[in-house]
């Protein structure tokens, strides 16, 4: 039976992203919501070219590491064959120490090829770390955008202060700008998936589920003032 591998459309994401700026737009021309959409899109556009790097191997380094390879295996055979060559003359001794000195050179080699190999996984790891970090910056200043709007603001009398947060949205409004900041939250999180599609790297996957339990956390946070803003209007 064959497996199904289920895959994020990084192309379906982005329109999701770029429909909701224009959504965002409609309703709050001129928004900083609405600017921080805009940054989102060009975030998700710059990740497909991020994540096609990252799914590519780096052959420079894969040439040197297979011609290293290629000399650890030239040596094991060299080794075999001058021990088995050796002269008659040869005691214990010298045939040992011909074993040791060819063993050091290959373990050398073989930290050269461990060092290369890793390596590559560490150049990629760095790129999508700084991209993930980016994201979770992102979705920082959403919750920044929503910090201030709160229910009681549009369904109770207020006693404002000279510092006081200005609102002037009604109840519907501040309902749909909630939700637009809980979608920004959630396609958040999609990006930072995207970067796991071909790079299973476990700082990288713990990375990335920081990020996925930032946004459910604050995205929870949004939704109880959606639920207050619901069961206040019906009553």
């Amino acid at each position: 039976m064959s497996e199904w591998r289920y895959q994020l459309d990084s192309d379906a994401v982005l329109r999701t992203i770029r429909k909701l700026r224009d959504r965002i737009g409609d309703r709050f021309p001129g928004s900083g919501l609405g600017g921080q959409a805009t940054e989102l899109v060009r975030i998700a556009e710059r990740t497909r070219e991020r994540v096609d790097w990252i799914s590519r191997p780096i052959w420079a380094l894969r040439v040197v590491t297979y011609a290293l390879v290629a000399l650890l295996a030239a040596g094991v055979v060299f080794i075999i064959m001058s021990v088995r060559a050796a002269p008659e003359g040869w005691s214990l001794k010298d045939v040992l120490e011909m074993i040791d000195s060819g063993l050091n050179d290959l373990v050398m080699t073989g930290l050269g090829i461990f060092f290369l190999i890793t390596f590559e996984t560490r150049i990629k790891r760095r790129r999508a770390l700084h991209a993930i970090h980016e994201l979770r910056s992102i979705a920082h200043v959403i919750d920044m955008h929503q910090l201030t709007k709160d229910p009681d603001r549009v369904l109770r009398d207020r006693n404002d202060t000279e510092h006081s947060p200005k609102s002037t949205m009604s109840a519907f409004q501040l309902r749909r700008y909630l939700d637009y900041c809980s979608e920004m939250l959630s396609l958040t999180s999609k990006i930072a998936s995207s970067y796991l599609q071909n790079f299973d790297d476990p700082v990288a996957v713990a990375a990335v589920n920081e990020i996925e339990d930032l946004t459910t956390g604050l995205s929870r946070k949004i939704w109880q003032k959606i639920m207050i803003l619901q069961s206040m209007g019906d009553r």
